[in-house]
C-alpha cells in the first residue's frame, strides 16, 4: 500500500477519535490530547506518524505516543487505561487477545488492509524465482513463528495451492494442521523480524510488511500476493479502544461516519486532502462545529447527550 493511502487511513481515524474526545468542549480553546499506543516504530512508520502529527496539530489535536516492544503490551496498557487507543493489530489478533485474556477491547475504526506476500529467496543478490509456481520440490519457505502470523502464512500457502490445511480459514492453523504437502516443502518457522534476514538462505519467505520496508525489499517483487476473499476482513488493521469508550461517543460516530470516510481514502486524492475534506465538513466551528457534530452523531444513534 502506498504511503499516502496508508497515511490517509490512519490520519482520518486518529482525527476522529480526537474530535470525539473534544465533545462538549470549546475546540478552539482546548487542545485535545490523544494517547496512542503503537509498536516500536520503524523508520518508515516514524515518518508516517510524523506526518500525521503535523496535520493533526493544525486541527488542535496532539498525539502522545507510547511505544512497545512486545505485541502483548499495547492491549495491556489500553485495558489499564494508560493509553486511549492503540494502532497495531487486526481483527484476528484482537479476537484472540480478548478470548485468551478475558478482556473486552473493541475496534473503533478499520484503518487499512495490507496483503501478506511471498518473496523469492535470493542468490548472489538476485531473486531465484519470478513466480511461486517455480518453487521446486523440497523448497524451503520461511514463515513467521508467532501464532497469528503463522496461521495467516499457512493459509496464504494454501491459497497458492502449495499445501492443504485440515482447519478452516478462521481457525488458528499450525504446522501440524498441514494435511497435504505435495511438493514436500520444508516450512521453516522463524521470528517474524528474522524472515527478511533469511531471504538468502531459503527458496522463499513470507515477510511481514513492516520488515519488508526495513529490509529494502520492493513489495512489487513478491512472487505471490494474498488474494482478497471472504476471510480478508479478519486482517483489516484497526484502532482499538476500551469498550466503555467504544460503546458511546467514539463507536457511535465511527459506525457510520468514519466507515464512509475510510472508503473515500481509496480515491486518488492525497491523504492530506482527505483529512481536510473531513475536517471542513465536520470539524469546523459554526454549523458543523465539533460540539455540534458530536451532538448530532449521538442523536442520530438514539443516545442521550
Amino acid at each position: 500500500m502506498k504511503t499516502k493511502r496508508l497515511l490517509g487511513f490512519v490520519a482520518i481515524a486518529v482525527a476522529s477519535v480526537g474530535i470525539l474526545a473534544a465533545c462538549g468542549k470549546d475546540a478552539a480553546k482546548d487542545q485535545t490530547v490523544v494517547r496512542v499506543g503503537t509498536m516500536a516504530k520503524s523508520e518508515s512508520e516514524q515518518a508516517r506518524w510524523d506526518k500525521i502529527e503535523e496535520i493533526l496539530k493544525k486541527e488542535g489535536i496532539t498525539l502522545k505516543f507510547s511505544e512497545f516492544t512486545d505485541y502483548s503490551q499495547p492491549n495491556v496498557a489500553l485495558n489499564n487505561g494508560d493509553i486511549d487507543i492503540n494502532a497495531f493489530q487486526h481483527y484476528n489478533f484482537l479476537d484472540n487477545w480478548n478470548s485468551d485474556h478475558k478482556t473486552d477491547l473493541v475496534p473503533i475504526a478499520e484503518t487499512y488492509f495490507t496483503a501478506f506476500r511471498v518473496y523469492s529467496g535470493t542468490e548472489g543478490g538476485k531473486n531465484k524465482y519470478k513466480d511461486i509456481k517455480e518453487l521446486p520440490e523440497g523448497a524451503t519457505i520461511a514463515i513467521p513463528n508467532d501464532a497469528v502470523n503463522e496461521s495467516r502464512a499457512l493459509n496464504l500457502l494454501q491459497s497458492a495451492g502449495l499445501i492443504k490445511l485440515s482447519v478452516g480459514a478462521n481457525d488458528k492453523a499450525k504446522l501440524t494442521d498441514v494435511s497435504e504437502n505435495s511438493k514436500n516443502l520444508n516450512i521453516r518457522e522463524v521470528d517474524a523480524a528474522q524472515t527478511a534476514a533469511n531471504i538468502d538462505s531459503v527458496d522463499a519467505a513470507i515477510i511481514n510488511n513492516d520488515f519488508v520496508t526495513e529490509a529494502g525489499i520492493d513489495p512489487k517483487t513478491a512472487i505471490y500476493v494474498e488474494p482478497a476473499s471472504k476471510n480478508t476482513k479478519q486482517w483489516y488493521n484497526l484502532l482499538v479502544a476500551q469498550k466503555r469508550l467504544g460503546k458511546n461517543q467514539i463507536r457511535l460516530m465511527l459506525s457510520r461516519k468514519l466507515s464512509r470516510l475510510i472508503i473515500l481514502t481509496k480515491s486518488k486524492e492525497s491523504s492530506r486532502n482527505h483529512l481536510k475534506v473531513w475536517m471542513n465538513q465536520f470539524g469546523k466551528r459554526g454549523r458543523y462545529g465539533k460540539s455540534y457534530f458530536c451532538r448530532r452523531v449521538l442523536l442520530v444513534h438514539g443516545a442521550t447527550f
